[in-house]
């Protein structure tokens, strides 16, 4: 099997995540706590919690597990279900049965680095830049010249990672249709689907609108309980799903059975926790652009259309490496500069940071933020 290089967003969190006095670049939405999900679920729900027999659980899912998940689509069923232990697993049985050493794989960058490095492992793969010019969005003729007759991946995350963009609606159905004439799958990463700022819209998932899509999806970001560690893929190819079934088999096994009692709980009652996710968005976001329009001769916004993250342009001199690691040693302010999202496939500018807006207690990250800038200015 190939080696696969170090994993360079979760190498920089394991050494700073935890120690960082202020963690300003989280990707997921506020957490919540045991007894506060407990306390959403229904009788019956905490009776089945607290009773729960701690055996091996099925590889697909819980049945009524896979139920719960599939009504959150328009038109899938639990038989087109298929849970994980995290989206991570998901993005590994996904390549490894969709991809062999004779195919090409398309992904999007910047990107979560797995979508790359996994297709990388096995095949060739190309990669397509979003464009900071044109709201980070997708040109579709671009991805269609790199289309191969042997191309049988498309990836693609939206609301992006780390940009927060989303694709408009008409390039989505452009990219879809492109990859029905090819017969391309599109592996849909749609991990922070309903999460943003209230009345973002958007984009439907690609399992509901096509026959080829996978729908990527965790309890982690958009309901911010990534303790959970529950995640599943959506598609209407049974074959493939099968597939990924008996690659699971080489993984996890199954699923954490108290996880996946929680994880019930917490999708019955998603509108209330999305509802809450997006009030913290509502209420920071306006705090990162007062904070950017305070120093114009620093840095470059541009409001994220969904998600809980952002990906601003650092103007200063020394480059947005250097700012980040002063930023954090100095004043013990976490955010993820550009270089973690460096890329094979092409050329990526570096002088971009990732920031989150999800959490609670901004107001202290941004006030030591502020203070470590004045300092350097002064």
């Amino acid at each position: 099997m190939t080696m696969l290089p170090d994993f360079k967003l979760e190498t920089h969190f394991s050494k700073w995540e935890f120690k960082a006095r202020h963690h300003l670049t989280a990707s997921d939405a506020q957490c919540i706590s045991m007894a506060d999900l407990l306390a959403m679920a229904s009788p019956e729900e905490r009776d089945a919690f607290n009773n729960l027999w701690l055996g091996y659980t099925e590889t697909f899912g819980a049945p009524d597990l896979r139920r719960t998940i599939a009504d959150t689509f328009e038109h899938r069923s639990m038989d087109e279900i298929l849970c994980f232990a995290g989206a991570s697993e998901g993005i590994f049985a996904a390549n490894s049965v969709l991809l062999d050493k004779d195919s090409h794989a398309i992904v999007v960058t910047p990107n979560y680095q797995s979508h790359e490095t996994l297709p990388l492992a096995i095949c060739e793969a190309s990669g397509i830049p979003l464009d900071p010019d044109d709201g980070w969005s997708l040109d579709i003729d671009r991805v269609a010249a790199a289309i191969r007759p042997n191309t049988k991946l498309m990836t693609i995350n939206f609301p992006h990672n780390p940009t927060g963009a989303i694709l408009p609606r008409d390039r989505y159905q452009a990219l879809i249709e492109l990859c029905r004439k090819h017969g391309i799958y599109i592996l849909h990463d749609e991990i922070f689907n309903g999460l943003g700022r209230t009345g973002a819209e958007h984009l439907p998932f690609i399992a509901d609108v096509y026959e080829r899509g996978l729908s990527l999806n965790v309890t982690s970001k958009s309901l911010g309980l990534p303790g959970l560690r529950i995640g599943w893929i959506a598609c209407q190819d049974g074959q493939v799903i099968s597939k990924m079934e008996r690659m699971k088999h080489y993984l996890s096994i199954c699923n954490s059975a108290p996880s996946e009692r929680l994880a019930m709980i917490a999708l019955n009652n998603r509108a209330q926790l999305l509802a809450r996710n997006r009030a913290i968005i509502d209420e920071n976001l306006p705090k990162w652009t007062a904070f950017f329009n305070r120093h114009p001769d620093l840095f470059e916004w541009r409001i994220p259309d969904g998600s809980c993250m952002g990906f601003p342009r650092y103007l200063g001199p020394e480059g947005a490496e250097a700012f980040a690691q002063s930023l954090v040693e100095d004043s013990g302010v976490l955010v993820l500069p550009g270089s973690i999202y460096s890329t094979r496939l092409g050329d990526m500018t570096p002088d971009h940071f990732r920031i989150g807006y999800g959490r609670d207690g901004l107001d202290e990250g941004i006030r030591a933020m502020e203070n470590h800038v004045m300092r350097n200015k002064g």
